[in-house]
């Protein structure tokens, strides 16, 4: 028993061209109802999530990243001798030589008697020594 008939067989005749030409219609009076404004509100709502996203990624990543090279760059050119400073490689060290801010190579000590010149772009940032919050043991009275 090869094939069987299994449910009822497909319909497999042509659309009429009246039920087709009636959807067109359907549509070219949508299309021809729509006044300038609504195209204009239409493109408004189109852009608005790309718009919302970027204002998202500008106040989430660009400004605070700007901010922070701005705030890099003026540490980098007011770097003194004595500061301790961080290379791009890890490396911590003290500056022994310091020279004006458009002079690119800057001496620093990572060892008792080890210096070595670095460029000014490769520090990534200025140690500030934090002072400890401890607070002084309260003499006790005998």
């Amino acid at each position: 028993m090869r094939g069987g008939n299994y449910g009822p067989q497909p319909d497999h005749t042509t659309p009429d061209p009246d039920d087709l030409m009636f959807i067109s219609e359907a549509f070219a009076q949508t299309a021809a109802a729509a006044s300038p404004q609504t195209d204009i509100l239409a493109s408004v709502q189109q852009f608005a999530p790309l718009l919302l996203i970027f204002g998202v990624f500008y106040f989430l990543l660009i400004r605070p990243q700007q901010q922070k090279q701005k705030e890099l760059k003026a540490a980098l050119s007011a770097v003194k001798r004595g500061d301790k400073v961080i290379t791009g490689g890890g490396i911590l060290g003290t500056v022994v030589k310091a020279p004006e801010a458009d002079v690119r190579e800057i001496e620093i000590e990572i060892a008792p008697g080890v210096k070595v010149q670095v460029l000014r772009e490769t520090i990534t940032g200025v140690v500030q020594p934090k002072a400890a919050n401890d607070s002084k043991p309260a003499d006790a009275k005998k």
